[in-house]
């Protein structure tokens, strides 16, 4: 009696029969053998979640082939179940359908027999090679290249580690490891190093919490608008230098335990960028800060206490150099102006000066120029010979000291500014002849 009790589903001939027909019978299992060697196509019924695959008795089926291609219109993941269970086969699957929703594209799942044994999920647009152990309704279907070793492996395009936590090993004994970490990135084993180039050069971390990374000579980080640093930047060499500059022209030089030096041809620090805004330098100090810093809106430099511009402020100068001082000036040291020289004028210029020096050739009036309300200063006057001296009508001198400097001598006298302007509003005394 004839059987098909074989792999490939194929005809047994029983001895003596098929009288007269076993050419055909043997030729059409050559045929079905070359056919096992080929591949086929087997459309799944739109929409389905099951399909079942049957390889027929002794007759051609578009999945005897050994690779077999699944086509149709999927809207779920469908169970493909390959019968019958007791065979024994190899197959190149693909799983070549297509989206007939939105939400896909779908998984076809391979197994054998009616069971609940092992399947094998092949992804859309994938190819995977299974094993059908023929075990009945327990059959189990396994994938051949799960765990695949090769000596040299050569991709040609894409390749892709299809599973959360992939882990990639390197070496006899898988001492360096990436790791797919999900929605994060890959993760270097231990204290590994990423080298370029040679040894020398290299990115890992050292301990815990550390990222080191080495250049044999220099490292350059180069970006079209900044390279950004989220917390502290550290030198970490005494004689540290951190130039600026195309030919780092300007340079911050450390130096150990003392501080930094702006080095540079004409070395330049500028505070502010030109704009409507207030600009400062506060020094912070256990007991009391002080502060120096441009008062924008009056355009004042102000030198004060505190750390707040413009609180308890010292000293201010103003954009016509005027110099307000706060409070009392104490001078541990012996203080002085300079002494104009008058060169025989007594027409006396107190934008120039407050102290004077000048010499009486011949008769003169004391005029005062450019006055200041509260201005005061010295004049050292000589009259070279008994030439009289009077005082414009601006200043308030006693006619009694005009007399007594009329006189050939050497004269002190001391002037007060009472008001910008006006008649016998700058005072004037004088001391009696000093030589």
């Amino acid at each position: 009696m004839a059987s098909y009790d074989n792999n490939l589903r194929l005809l047994e001939i029983a001895q003596g029969a098929e009288s007269g027909t076993w050419g055909t019978k043997t030729n059409l299992n050559l045929e079905l053998i070359g056919e096992a060697f080929g591949f086929g196509t087997e459309a799944i019924t739109e929409d389905a979640n099951t399909h079942d695959t049957t390889i027929l008795d002794g007759n051609s089926d578009p999945c005897r082939p050994i690779y077999i291609i699944y086509t149709g219109a999927l809207d779920s993941d469908c169970t493909i179940t390959i019968s019958p269970d007791s065979i024994k086969r190899v197959h190149i699957i693909k799983n070549a359908t297509t989206d007939s929703g939105s939400s896909g594209p779908y998984n076809i799942l391979i197994k054998q027999g009616s069971g609940g044994g092992a399947a094998v999920t092949i992804p859309n647009g994938d190819t995977k090679v299974v094993s059908l152990d023929g075990g009945g309704s327990s059959a189990i279907v396994t994938d051949v290249f799960a765990s695949l070793s090769v000596v040299d492996l050569k991709v040609q395009d894409d390749l892709t580690l299809k599973s959360d936590s992939a882990v990639l090993g390197f070496g006899a004994d898988t001492d360096t490891t990436l790791t797919h970490t999900d929605g994060t990135g890959l993760t270097l084993n231990g204290t590994n190093k990423l080298t370029f180039g040679d040894t020398a050069s290299f990115v890992h971390q050292s301990s815990d919490g550390v990222l080191t990374i080495a250049g044999e000579a220099t490292i350059a980080l180069s970006a079209s608008t900044a390279v950004t640093v989220s917390h502290d930047l550290k030198l970490n060499t005494d004689g540290a230098i951190l130039g600026f500059g195309v030919d780092n022209e300007i340079t911050l030089t450390h130096v150990h335990d003392t501080g930094l030096i702006l080095g540079g041809t004409t070395p330049t620090l500028t505070i502010g960028d030109a704009g409507a805004e207030d600009a400062k330098i506060v020094f912070d100090g256990n007991a009391q800060d002080f502060y120096i810093g441009l008062d924008d809106s009056e355009d004042d430099l102000v030198i004060g206490k505190g750390s707040a511009l413009g609180t308890t402020p010292a000293l201010s100068i103003d954009e016509n150099l005027l110099v307000t001082v706060s409070d009392d000036i104490k001078v541990t040291d012996r203080a002085y102006g300079h002494v104009h020289d008058n060169s025989n004028s007594f027409t006396f210029d107190l934008s120039e000066s407050n102290d004077f020096k000048t010499t009486s050739n011949t008769g003169s009036t004391i005029t005062f120029t450019n006055v200041k309300e509260g201005q005061s200063g010295n004049i050292m006057l000589v009259n070279g010979g008994n030439h009289a001296i009077v005082g414009h009508a601006d200043v308030a001198i006693n006619a009694s000291v005009l007399s007594t400097i009329s006189a050939t001598g050497t004269y002190h006298l001391a002037y007060f500014v009472t008001a910008a302007s006006g008649n016998n509003t700058i005072l004037v005394s004088a001391s009696g002849i000093l030589t």
